[in-house]
């Protein structure tokens, strides 16, 4: 009868969190269909059933990734709208960057906290961090409502409509460049173009 080596103990700090490192990775390489929890557990060397009491199902560690990506991208997005710089476009534009730059960097995490922010099923926790991590916008229209560069309205409404726009340009881009131009300057000259239609007459 063969001898195999059965996976060793983990004894190497906190596995959940080592579990979700490894998940992010193996999501990049072969995307949220194809992850499986049993090569993640056999990539770290633990039993199959040692991420049972952090993650009891795949669809669980994925929620875990979403959340974690949304709670990453929305310290990302806060710390580009944290800037001084006093023009209104030139803070949103940094927020925009940031956006741009999170989703290049983190293509199908980025992909997954979206299409799982459109369930209907997502918990309470996992709706607010989506909520959250998106705010930088809105506090940038109210800023630029303060000092006169974006018409009276509702700043969610208002922002949504510039990182529609934003999203739109990312989906169309598949080398992080439109017609040779990169993403981020076809962004700045699409985000101008909204924000003269959304300044006061």
């Amino acid at each position: 009868m063969p001898n195999i080596e059965k996976p060793k103990p983990y004894h190497h700090g906190d596995l959940r969190a080592t579990l979700l490192t490894v998940a992010e990775a193996m999501l990049e390489r072969v995307g949220a269909e194809a992850l499986s929890l049993r090569e993640i557990t056999r990539e770290i060397g633990v039993s199959n059933n040692a991420p049972r009491r952090h993650f009891p199902s795949k669809q669980s560690l994925l929620d875990a990734l979403a959340l974690q990506g949304f709670v990453r991208l929305g310290a990302a997005l806060d710390q580009a709208a944290a800037c001084d710089q006093p023009d209104f476009l030139q803070r949103l534009l940094a927020i925009a960057r940031a956006n741009i730059s999170f989703a290049r960097q983190h293509r199908a995490l980025f992909r997954l906290m979206f299409a799982t922010k459109q369930r209907t099923d997502i918990s309470p926790e996992l709706q607010q961090a989506s909520y959250n991590a998106l705010l930088a916008g809105p506090r940038t229209i109210i800023y630029g409502q303060g000092i006169g560069a974006v018409v009276p309205g509702d700043p969610i409404q208002l922002a949504l409509t510039v990182f529609a726009a934003v999203e739109g340009l990312m989906s169309l881009s598949v080398d992080g460049k439109l017609g040779g131009v990169p993403i981020e300057d076809v962004a700045e000259q699409i985000i101008g173009n909204i924000m003269q239609g959304l300044a006061p007459r």
